[in-house]
């Protein structure tokens, strides 16, 4: 009889690792307790540290306000631009009629 995969999300990974990561448990005490592989948290542990720096190395998304900000610079841009376009062909109307 086969037994079905457990899926752990990622936040149970996270929180099992950074566990493991502080080193305050040993590795089988923390698995007993999540009721996970010792080499399964050894392994999200790894994880962990491998990409650490990723999370430094990357922008933080915008906020709100500066998206909000950027969205209203372009709707003037845009309300430009067709002012300026009816402009021209009214202006190209007159000189070919």
């Amino acid at each position: 009889m086969s037994t079905k995969r457990r899926q752990h999300n990622p936040e149970f990974k996270a929180k099992v690792a950074l566990e493991a990561l502080k080193g305050i448990e040993p590795v089988h005490a923390i698995a007993a307790k999540y009721q996970v592989h010792p080499v399964q948290v050894s392994q999200w542990k790894k994880d962990l540290l491998e990409r650490l720096p990723e999370v430094f190395a990357t922008k933080p998304p915008p906020s709100v306000a500066e998206a909000a900000a950027k969205e209203d610079r372009l709707y003037r841009k845009i309300g430009q631009l067709e002012v300026e376009l009816d402009w021209l062909k009214k202006k190209s109307e007159e000189l070919n009629g």
